[in-house]
């Protein structure tokens, strides 16, 4: 079982996969995540770019209707791919590889400078601010404030 970090890590490793499919970045990301899997076999290599140019297929046919379920189903099947591998390797081994996925997918991913002061939330993506049975839920940014709503009136008790 991975750690969550692992976890975390597998998953960018699917998104960066499918992100970068049908853009320039294609090539170059193709090129590395079949190298990566490979682990130096030629053979294997072979294989992913294989999968590789499925995966950037299957996305070109998707219909429109269809195209957030195919994304969606790409990245779980990269994410799997990539969890079985690392899963697949010693902690020491595992290690250095993750060092070597997170250098492959770092130029896909955003980045986000997030700061907050003392006794604040800072989030680096997207937030979702929930209350269900009752309870309350508040989220403040910037000059914009999401509170309490207005108390029921009498003939809403």
């Amino acid at each position: 079982m991975l750690s969550e970090a692992m976890a975390a890590l597998a998953a960018a490793g699917g998104t960066a996969v499918v992100q970068a499919a049908g853009t320039d970045a294609w090539t170059e990301m193709r090129q590395q995540v079949a190298r990566w899997f490979g682990r130096g076999d030629p053979q294997r290599e072979h294989a992913e770019l294989e999968r590789l140019d499925q995966t950037a297929g299957a996305l070109e046919a998707a219909r429109p209707a269809e195209a957030e379920r195919v994304l969606i189903r790409q990245e779980a099947v990269w994410q799997g791919r990539i969890e079985a591998l690392l899963e697949s390797l010693e902690d020491i081994e595992r290690a250095r590889v993750a060092g070597e996925l997170r250098s492959l997918v770092a130029p896909q991913t955003p980045h986000r400078s997030v700061s907050a002061d003392q006794g604040g939330l800072a989030v680096g993506g997207d937030a979702r601010v929930q209350s269900d049975h009752g309870s309350a839920a508040a989220l403040t940014m910037g000059n914009v404030t999401f509170g309490n709503p207005s108390q029921p009136g009498p003939h809403q008790d």
